[in-house]
């Protein structure tokens, strides 16, 4: 029998779903660099938005505690419902379970808050009851601590679910440089979110390529003159 975790993610065969990705969910994330988690999260939605994966977004208590979902997650998916919940747990909410089978995909990829809470809830009862497969995005999600993070992962997978980071995600979507139809898509959210790599993929494009740079509007540059 084939073991379904040897499969790479591919554009066809997952679904993902953003859980509790709103500011007072982030304010409490002390395991990473909040601005590095969201700029990861918006990464991750604009990959699934390129590769036309099923999309979920889950929120919950938004006006009473957590506050919206970012505006640039939502603006990379305009019109896209937003699936309100009162438990911790996604799996408890009827909504999200038939978002789930709507998608009709067993791989499930989760980027959520806090890791250790909402995340490990959902990623277990959706593996029990609904027979899924969770690949946890541990880079795209948060806990109140290092430790409450790390453990939650270590949980996690000791259940079965896998870790995968953001980019890894985004790349295993890509698999071939060759697939030409997203090769400049990904390349621009590369260039955006990916730190050192897209810095390096700039540098590429135009001191290499000769690549116009990728600004808005002009910039003069005036040349050197020595002080008298």
């Amino acid at each position: 029998m084939t073991n379904p975790k040897l499969e790479v993610l591919t554009p066809d065969n997952c679904q993902i779903i953003f859980i509790d990705q709103q500011p007072q969910m982030a304010f409490g994330v002390q395991s990473m660099d909040r601005q590095a988690l969201k700029n990861n999260t918006v990464g991750l939605a604009k990959a699934a938005k390129v590769f036309n994966i099923p999309t979920i977004i889950t929120t919950v208590e938004t006006e009473s505690f957590s506050g919206h979902t970012y505006p640039e997650l939502l603006d990379v998916f305009p019109g896209q419902d937003i699936l309100e919940r009162s438990s911790m747990n996604s799996w408890d909410d009827q909504k999200v379970r038939d978002a789930l089978a709507a998608n009709g995909k067993k791989k499930v990829v989760v980027s959520g808050l806090w890791t250790e809470v909402c995340n490990n809830s959902f990623a277990l009862c959706a593996m029990l009851e609904g027979d899924y497969e969770i690949y946890m995005v541990a880079d795209a999600s948060g806990g109140t601590s290092k430790e409450a993070h790390d453990y939650a992962m270590r949980r996690m997978i000791q259940a079965g679910v896998v870790p995968v980071t953001w980019q890894q995600v985004l790349l295993e979507w890509q698999r071939d440089w060759a697939h030409k139809a997203t090769y400049d898509a990904v390349m621009a959210i590369v260039r955006e979110h990916s730190g050192a790599y897209g810095m390096g993929v700039d540098y590429a494009y135009t001191m290499v390529h000769k690549a116009p740079q990728r600004i808005h509007g002009e910039h003069a540059t005036l040349a050197p003159v020595p002080a008298k």
